[in-house]
């Protein structure tokens, strides 16, 4: 008779912080070019909670809070040029 092998347990903690790390890099890589109202907090948001989970992605959980950051101070800056709340091409 064979013994039948044990399960092995996936650790969906850690990969649900690896995607969140990775998903906010990309949202916030794609916030310097549209949307960033909206996707830069979300970028900033995902790359906390990455970092809080203990994400093996650090790196990219970073970039994304860096490039969240970055997509909110490039609304600002050009709402301070538009002279208006929003900003339009």
């Amino acid at each position: 008779m064979e013994l039948a092998a044990a399960p092995q347990r996936r650790r969906t903690g850690t990969q649900d912080a690896d995607g969140m790390a990775v998903a906010s890099f990309v949202l916030g890589l794609l916030g310097l070019l549209v949307l960033n109202v909206f996707l830069g907090p979300i970028a900033v948001v995902l790359a906390a909670a990455a970092l809080w989970r203990g994400t093996t992605r650090r790196g990219r959980a970073c970039l994304g809070l860096v490039l969240g950051v970055a997509d909110l101070l490039v609304l600002v800056a050009l709402m301070q040029l538009d002279n208006t709340v929003s900003w339009s091409f």
